[in-house]
């Protein structure tokens, strides 16, 4: 279901918008959805840099562990 929105956007960014195409809602729409997985994408990499950088002294440890292990076989 689409909602119909009301938005003010200065007069050289509608002129620009216009070079690309006549559809304005459309792009839009694209480039809002591009604009919002993006920031979606931002933040889950850094919620797990998060988690790595908790967790990479003992992710380091195991790593050293295996090439121990690897290098004496």
């Amino acid at each position: 279901m689409k909602t119909r929105v009301s938005v003010a956007l200065p007069e050289e960014l509608l002129r620009r918008m216009d070079r690309i195409g006549k559809n304005r809602s459309a792009l839009m729409q694209r480039a809002i959805g591009e604009y919002v997985t993006r920031i979606e994408y931002q933040k889950r990499a850094a919620r797990d840099m998060g988690i790595i950088n908790r967790n990479a002294a003992r992710l380091n440890r195991e790593a050293m562990d295996v090439l121990g292990y690897q290098s004496a076989s």
